[in-house]
């Protein structure tokens, strides 16, 4: 059988070099201490090449919230896109309860998404996304588990491309991960990100 890991570097060789400059940006980053980061298997079909990483934010034997980032390029281009680089992800949370019914509660975790990039300064384009709220009660063998909610964020943005058509990917991934940090309720990492509001957060063990 061939070994994964072997297949992946080769194919990152045959990869185009300004996503494996990108990359390499990525895996060479410096991130805050709380977040814990791995490569993670990229999904396969959303463009010619991929590149994906999971993040757990913790806090002693806590995990405060969760997410995944994933790197698309198309070398020719994605009218959808407006460039040859795009970014996705997922980032989730538990809420205190009286939280999840904040009719702004949406607006507020997306401000959270644009702040992080503004923050940093950010170019991009073409942002989308969704903001969830969901409640869990549990019953019958389950009912002694406290009910709970939980936010969650799909989104997806286009970063400027730079010298040699790379993105700033490093610092991307540094504002997904105060966005990251924004949500499990940490303090900012950095002067830039305190106008950024806040809410309070429920800091327990995430539903995986």
């Amino acid at each position: 059988m061939d070994d994964p890991k072997e297949g992946e570097r080769d194919a990152m060789e045959a990869a185009p070099l300004p996503f494996r400059a990108a990359v390499d940006a990525l895996r060479a980053a410096r991130l805050r201490p709380q977040i814990e980061i791995d490569p993670t298997k990229p999904p396969q079909r959303l463009a010619p090449f991929t590149y994906a990483l999971e993040a757990t934010v913790v806090d002693g034997d806590e995990d405060l919230a969760d997410g995944r980032l994933v790197l698309l390029h198309d070398p020719a281009g994605h009218d959808a896109w407006q460039g040859s680089f795009r970014l996705v992800t997922l980032v989730r949370a538990e809420l205190e309860a009286e939280m999840a019914t904040d009719p702004l509660l949406p607006e507020v975790c997306w401000s959270w998404l644009t702040g992080a990039l503004q923050a940093r300064g950010l170019s991009y384009g073409e942002p989308s996304g969704t903001v969830t709220r969901a409640g869990s009660h549990y019953f019958g063998g389950l009912a002694d588990r406290p009910a709970n909610s939980q936010i969650e964020i799909r989104a997806s943005w286009t970063p400027r491309e730079g010298l040699g058509g790379v993105p700033d990917t490093a610092s991307h991934l540094a504002s997904w991960c105060d966005l990251l940090a924004q949500i499990a309720g940490l303090p900012p990492a950095a002067p830039g990100d305190a106008s950024i509001v806040s809410l309070p957060q429920r800091r327990g063990p995430q539903s995986r």
